[in-house]
């Protein structure tokens, strides 16, 4: 498996199809970029953390730096922590995705959100866009609307029963995320289960772009990431 220093000296477009490589060393921020008052790496994670003393100013995110991938299959672990009494934990990764903000790494497009509440995780968010775009637990096809940001979202089928699916996330712990895109297709996938299977023919819908990692503005909060990999379709 090559390592992200190996795909540094690439671009994101010409590494082997079928061939995972590891984005993060677990040791180092090598290879990303974000807020250094907010994001560390911690027992072999990497870690976006906010305190009442230390607020994120608005979302805010850790921007890897491998490249734009189109077509790929993504891993990914993530545990989420709230940092107070409020139980807010809020969090996302970031694919196909573009940088709007870059003095505070902000970044815009398709996430797959997670969260400490029982609502979220597993569902498909578009950052600075469209909003909650594909509720979990559905297969979705979204068409043109009469606005670019107000698509007809269609409900084809279903993956079963959103509270299963929650049942079956780790609240404070370890998860499994697994994100597939390939053309306009989108499936996601929380600790085996699938979450998401979202087909956006619209125009605005894009085919390529970065990854990164949401540290959410709001309450203290700790989003931790870690054995992340990717391979290109």
């Amino acid at each position: 498996m090559k390592t992200l220093l190996a795909l540094l000296a690439m671009t994101a477009t010409t590494f082997a199809a079928d061939e995972f490589v590891t984005l993060f060393d677990g040791k180092t921020l090598n290879g990303w970029e974000g807020r250094p008052e907010l994001w560390s790496v911690q027992d072999g994670a990497l870690c976006g953390k906010t305190t009442k003393e230390n607020p994120a100013k608005e979302n805010t995110f850790l921007i890897c730096k491998a490249g734009e991938f189109a077509d790929f299959e993504l891993h990914v672990q993530f545990k989420l922590v709230p940092g107070d009494e409020k139980g807010f934990a809020n969090s996302g990764v970031q694919y196909r995705s573009k940088v709007v903000k870059p003095e505070y790494c902000v970044v815009a497009g398709y996430q797959a959100d997670m969260e400490a509440g029982k609502t979220h995780t597993g569902s498909l968010y578009e950052e600075k866009g469209r909003g909650t775009i594909g509720p979990r637990g559905n297969k979705i096809v979204l068409h043109e609307g009469d606005k670019p940001n107000k698509p007809k979202r269609e409900i084809v089928g279903s993956l079963g029963n959103p509270n299963d699916i929650e049942a079956s996330v780790k609240h404070g712990d370890w998860n499994d995320l697994i994100i597939i895109a390939k053309g306009n297709r989108l499936q996601q996938f929380v600790n085996g289960k699938p979450t998401l299977d979202f087909t956006d023919e619209t125009a605005v819908g894009a085919k390529s772009g970065i990854i990164a990692l949401q540290l959410h503005a709001g309450p203290p909060m700790t989003a931790c990431f870690r054995e992340i990999k990717i391979k290109k379709l």
